[in-house]
């Protein structure tokens, strides 16, 4: 079992606030972890010392080439997370980013996974 990190609730605070301020998000539990879905698909996954790795972090989905670009460049706040890493996923550490970057971020990986239309109707007003 998982032992959880300090702050870790304060950090999923910050997370669930910015996803809920979405449209069409939904939060359920999913590997253990609240995880953030729009349309059905998984956008974003809150990851607290998964396997005992030491961060206190979110999963995000990212554009192709995104994760190469913010691990490359800023290794002290991006992470290459497990299992969805290979897909171009992108791990944020929450003690290393502010919450203007972090729900554009976020909003960047609700935008990649969000259904075209339900996306195309919000902008309608």
């Amino acid at each position: 079992m998982k032992s959880p990190l300090p702050d870790s609730e304060a950090h999923l605070k910050r997370v669930r606030s910015i996803c809920a301020a979405l449209p069409g998000t939904e939060e359920r539990l999913s590997h253990g972890e609240p995880t953030f879905f729009t349309g059905g698909r998984t956008f974003a996954m809150f990851a607290n010392n998964h396997h005992h790795d030491g961060h206190i972090g979110v999963w995000i989905a990212a554009a192709p080439g995104v994760q190469q670009m913010l691990v490359g460049t800023r290794g002290d706040v991006f992470f290459r997370p497990p299992y969805v890493g290979v897909r171009g996923w992108v791990g944020v550490e929450l003690e290393r980013i502010d919450d203007e970057e972090l729900a554009s971020l976020l909003t960047d990986a609700w935008r990649l996974i969000t259904p075209k239309r339900r996306e195309g109707a919000n902008r309608r007003g």
